[in-house]
């Protein structure tokens, strides 16, 4: 299922999240065009690897404050065309709509917190490992997160595959996140090379927190 569009209009321009995507785009761009060897330097240096976090916690705790940055600096990171498209779609369509709600300052806030949040949940989960984690989905997630909170019935037009037939669906907000949500929760048991706690932990980040982030806000348009 790949979202195309939303039926929740925008009260101001969605500022901050288009310069996340912008910057995502320059860095991954920035990025492609380095030798491969330059590539791996530049991931091994800001992604957030769990292992060596968990050696700056326990023996090298001047090593805490460099590795706190890659919790951040990983976020603008992505491993491949599919990676990166992949994320900003859902932060483009999702996204707008969570900034309107909080407000600008307050987006960047619950942006930069839910990928914090799904970082230290794949740390838990696996503090020993060695992979690198880089991309944008552990915040995006939270967007995710908060979306199924504040619209669940916004009605999002869907991109659907059923074998090599290929069709568009308009569905509510709160199937197609559930959906989303509880195959993390599957591929969490079963696939390897993705952080899909990340995901699961963003993604609660955001459902349980969002509200405190629209406080003081002008209420909520409701989905038609």
């Amino acid at each position: 299922m790949i979202p195309l569009k939303d039926n929740i209009p925008n009260r101001t321009f969605p500022i901050i999240t288009i310069i996340i995507i912008v910057v995502n785009i320059v860095v991954f761009i920035y990025a492609s065009l380095m030798p491969l060897g330059a590539q791996r330097l530049l991931i091994e240096r800001y992604a957030l690897i769990p292992r060596e976090f968990m050696i700056a916690l326990e023996e090298r705790p001047e090593l805490l404050p460099y590795n706190l940055l890659t919790i951040f600096s990983s976020m603008f990171l992505h491993g491949g065309i599919f990676h990166i498209a992949g994320n900003m779609l859902y932060l483009f369509i999702f996204g707008n709509n969570i900034e309107d709600s909080v407000g600008h300052l307050r987006f960047i806030v619950f942006y930069g917190a839910s990928g914090l949040a799904a970082a230290l949940m794949q740390f838990f989960f696996d503090p020993g490992s060695g992979i690198p984690m880089i991309g944008a989905s552990g915040a995006v997630s939270g967007v995710l997160g908060a979306y199924l909170l504040l619209y669940p019935f916004a009605r999002i037009k869907t991109l659907i595959f059923i074998f090599v037939f290929v069709t568009t669906v308009e569905m509510p907000a709160v199937v197609l996140l559930t959906v989303w949500f509880l195959m993390q929760v599957a591929f969490s048991h079963i696939g390897k090379g993705v952080a899909w706690w990340a995901h699961i932990g963003g993604f609660i980040f955001g459902l349980v927190t969002i509200k405190l982030f629209t406080l003081g806000r002008p209420r909520l348009q409701r989905a038609r």
